[in-house]
């Protein structure tokens, strides 16, 4: 049994916030489990297969739209800045943790795609924040199979100044080689909070901007993660996945291939498929937070964030 519960919280710039939860009814949380969906979906439809799969398993998780996405306010499909976007990611599930239900609960995030870079920038602003981290085929390079030629991406970043809202950004449709599953593609296509038009100008700069910074910066990762990546994704590098597995700081870190996985490993694969995945992601956090040692190390780690926010 899963309770579900929506709300809108307001961001810095004014802007009303879609959030939402699912949490275990009979048992109090293991541990929390904070969502970043991908570019041009959303939380509470598209996510909510694997929220609920999740928060079966006895864990609360917490999702949002981001601006521009999904219930939320902002011009559909458009990113301004992408630090603004984590920004506002990292005030929501702060305050979330910090609530006094869940103190002394240990904390992890899972990202898909470009949720997954928007968990590495938050793992980064705030490393000791964070217990965790699942990556779903996380964007740390985009695939050559959707990037356009570099004469092409250097004309549309000139014009991103000009015209940053634009839909002019050629590409492949994203649904068709993302999600395996076609009864899938055609929710996907039906669900009127997914953004199906063509990427805006200066969204893809965005998102082309973090990419490369990401890919830049692999080693610094410090939190445990575990990256899981389909060996026929054409939407990220799964290559990336496995470097930042070799060369990220943390000790704790595991890399899960799939063959013959696509990229959206959380709701775009097979039922047979989708038990791999989830098995995975659940055997990784029920190791880390039923461990008393590490929970108690996150108790004293996280002892003062009220009093101590880091920057």
């Amino acid at each position: 049994m899963v309770m579900y519960e929506e709300n809108f919280v307001l961001n810095s710039r004014g802007m009303k916030l879609f959030t939402c939860v699912w949490k275990p009814v009979k048992q109090e949380p293991k541990a929390l489990l904070l969502l970043c969906h991908g570019y041009a979906m959303e939380s509470s439809i598209t996510m909510n297969t694997a929220a609920t799969r999740l928060a079966n398993a006895g864990f609360a998780v917490y999702g949002m739209d981001y601006e521009g996405h999904g219930k939320s306010e902002g011009l559909n499909g458009y990113i301004s800045n992408f630090d603004d976007l984590v920004d506002d990611v990292s005030n929501h599930y702060s305050t979330i943790c910090e609530r006094e239900e869940n103190k002394g609960k240990m904390r992890f995030l899972l990202g898909e795609s470009m949720g997954g870079a928007v968990v590495l920038l938050l793992a980064r602003k705030k490393p000791d924040f964070w217990d965790g981290a699942v990556l779903v085929a996380p964007m740390c390079k985009l695939a050559d199979e959707i990037k356009p030629h570099p004469v092409v991406i250097s004309i549309l970043i000139k014009l991103a100044k000009f015209i940053p809202t634009w839909k002019i950004v050629p590409g492949n449709d994203i649904i068709d080689i993302a999600i395996k599953e076609p009864h899938i593609r055609n929710q996907v296509r039906e669900n009127k909070y997914c953004y199906k038009g063509r990427p805006r100008l200066n969204t893809a700069y965005q998102l082309l901007l973090v990419s490369l910074d990401l890919e830049k910066n692999l080693d610094q990762v410090s939190i445990p993660f575990i990256v899981l990546h389909g060996e026929d994704d054409k939407v990220t590098d799964k290559s990336i996945s496995k470097m930042l597995y070799e060369v990220a700081s943390t000790s704790d870190k595991t890399f899960k291939l799939y063959p013959k996985m696509w990229h959206a490993l959380l709701y775009g694969e097979t039922s047979e498929n989708s038990e791999i995945v989830f098995g995975d992601i659940i055997n990784w956090l029920e190791d880390r937070a039923t461990d008393s040692n590490r929970a108690l190390e996150s108790q004293l780690k996280h002892k003062h964030d009220g009093f101590l926010k880091p920057k």
